[in-house]
């Protein structure tokens, strides 16, 4: 119905999206990490329409997967009767059904056809009942696991087998569920986790050639889409979306490429579409024969998305057009949204004021990789009050991100107290200067709760209550939220979407391409500052790399607007002049530190 989807958000701000956005026939994705605060949102749903509820208990064998599963059952509902409210709308004020086609892009079939028949005067309502009921459909409920979100689970002192793994026993509670819809995969491949998912059915062809839940993988460029795509296939199963990603400049953990630009991504994706389809079948349909399983006789479809940074109508309708995707996108800028998302007021109003220079990169995320985030979030104002307090760290209360064993035999997070405490008291140990104790005292303390942080705004919206735990909201927008400054319905942010409106702020907002390739070249300043003057010969290779992948990548970029700047609105007229000033701007990167370096890095360059 519709050309954007809403990505997942954290863990709790699109946590019951679809129910907002599904009837009227958006897709979204929810995030089926945290089990306790599903649970949470389970009863508070159930009390809400005022249908039975019945605590699913830790004390409960699989308790992990069975939360999970009620509650996509129970959005599963929710979306179907609201949907059929929206359809059923046309017997009344037909006010419903009306915002749901309205929203709809103005080159929709579906929307010109309904006009043509209300219009026509010809058409009673019973057909027009009927036309709806055949012809709109609701937007899917998808839901994301990070492959790496997979810690091991215990029962007392007893480990429990890897498929009680968290992420493990995620995917099981949606592959139980009812929903028809897709798992999107992310943060990179989990062979273990995927080999999981051929235990259940539901990932298979039927005897109709029907995928009843379908896989979507999040991926930086074409070698890691190819090189999963063959993997599953090799287990009879299918990737029916391929979701690009930028590698900066979006919202929440980022996965940096090596100096490989979106653009040029997306070109080859277009080009060797038929390559990936035509590749993975041959390997699918043997598996599939192996297996005693139904196989297509012709390929199943693969769709092409994308996402990050995408800010107007003009750059969506680029994507669309020329790159041939199926999908656009659009996450940061429904953090305006309250209608759509779960978030407090406090940090809307955060949010809402953010400039380019509060937005920025940091070091916070436990994972060990780089998370974008805004300052003076309410989460690290209270892990800097618990450091002027002499007590850094979070007491850990989920566990989700237990991955650091330098202290201890099983495994802990590098944000809890405990991780904290053990490695300042080691650092006391090393007799360092008070700048490198500092520094390296900063970095151990930077660390953030993310499992409390990121699932406190659907607590804080939802007015439920938070026992014991920081009330403190990690919040992760891409650069994008800088250019948007006002408060949206969901209506009024599809209109911008569509350009029938536009909603961003006064601030000049850059080319979406132009500001990732901005952000690449201060990442690789970033990378080469913190190297110091000893850089080895493997550190100076790769940094030759990713400045050539970066100069190709403008190189392709001054291509494009060569051939195209008259076809697509979208490049305005200074672009070429911004990406000229970005070359300038890269190739002094290099030459600025072999001034900074060792005799031997000069050497290397000679």
């Amino acid at each position: 119905m519709h050309k954007f989807h809403i990505p997942v958000m954290g863990l709790g701000f699109t946590i019951d999206t679809p129910v907002k956005v599904a009837p009227y026939g958006i897709s979204s994705v929810i995030s089926i990490v945290d089990d306790g605060l599903i649970e949470k949102m389970r009863e508070y749903y159930s009390r809400k329409i005022g249908i039975p509820y019945s605590v699913i208990s830790e004390k409960v064998k699989d308790y992990r997967a069975e939360r999970i599963t009620n509650y996509l059952n129970l959005i599963d509902q929710l979306v179907s009767e609201k949907f059929a409210e929206v359809k059923n709308s046309i017997h009344e004020k037909g006010e419903e059904i009306h915002k749901y086609i309205e929203m709809l892009p103005d080159v929709s079939e579906i929307k010109k056809k309904f006009y043509e028949l209300i219009e026509s005067g010809s058409a009673v309502k019973k057909d027009i009942q009927k036309w709806i009921h055949d012809n709109i459909r609701a937007g899917s409920i998808d839901v994301n696991i990070m492959t790496k979100v997979d810690s091991e689970n215990y029962s007392g002192d007893e480990k429990l087998p890897v498929e009680f793994n968290d992420a493990h026993a995620a995917l099981r509670g949606f592959a139980n569920s009812k929903l028809n819809s897709s798992l999107v995969l992310s943060a990179g491949m989990n062979p273990r986790l995927y080999g999981y998912l051929e235990k259940f059915d539901d990932f298979y062809p039927d005897v109709n050639g029907f995928l009843r839940k379908k896989i979507t993988l999040k991926v930086s460029d074409y070698r890691s889409a190819i090189i999963q795509g063959k993997f599953l296939a090799k287990k009879g199963l299918w990737v029916s979306e391929y979701r690009i990603e930028s590698g900066l400049n979006c919202g929440g953990h980022l996965f940096a490429t090596d100096g490989f630009l979106m653009g040029p991504i997306l070109e080859e994706f277009k080009n060797k579409r038929d390559e990936l389809i035509n590749t993975t079948h041959e390997i699918y349909i043997g598996a599939l024969r192996n297996k005693n399983r139904y196989y297509p006789s012709s390929p199943f479809n693969i769709k092409i998305t994308a996402q990050g940074g995408i800010g107007t109508s003009k750059e969506q309708d680029f994507l669309l057009n020329y790159y041939q995707l199926d999908s656009v996108g659009w996450g940061t800028p429904f953090l305006l949204v309250p209608e759509v998302v779960n978030i407090d007021p406090q940090t809307m109003e955060l949010l809402r004021n953010a400039k380019e220079s509060d937005l920025y990169l940091s070091d916070i995320s436990p994972l060990g990789v780089p998370f974008n985030s805004v300052k003076n979030n309410s989460q690290d104002l209270e892990k800097q009050e618990l450091i002027d307090k002499g007590r850094p760290g979070s007491s850990c209360p989920k566990k989700f991100l237990t991955f650091n064993t330098e202290f201890t035999e099983d495994p802990i997070c590098s944000a809890s107290r405990q991780y904290q405490y053990l490695k300042i008291k080691e650092l006391e140990s090393k007799n360092l200067s008070e700048a490198d104790y500092n520094r390296e005292f900063d970095k151990v303390v930077d660390k953030a709760c993310l499992c409390v942080g990121l699932g406190n705004s659907a607590m804080l919206k939802n007015n439920l209550e938070i026992k014991g735990n920081s009330k403190g909201v990690s919040v992760c927008p891409g650069p994008n939220m800088a250019y948007f400054d006002k408060i949206l319905s969901l209506r009024e942010m599809v209109d911008h979407i569509y350009g029938r409106k536009n909603f961003l702020s006064a601030n000049e907002r850059p080319n979406f391409f132009l500001k990732e390739l901005k952000l690449y070249i201060e990442y690789l300043k970033k990378l080469i500052a913190e190297s110091g003057t000893q850089i080895s010969e493997k550190q100076i290779k790769y940094y030759q790399t990713f400045q050539s992948n970066l100069s190709n990548g403008i190189e392709y970029y001054k291509k494009l607007y060569l051939d195209y700047k008259e076809k697509y609105e979208h490049f305005k007229s200074d672009f070429l002049h911004e990406l000229e000033l970005l070359r300038s701007e890269l190739s002094k990167v290099i030459f600025e530190k072999e001034l900074e370096t060792e005799d031997s890095f000069m050497e290397h360059h000679r």
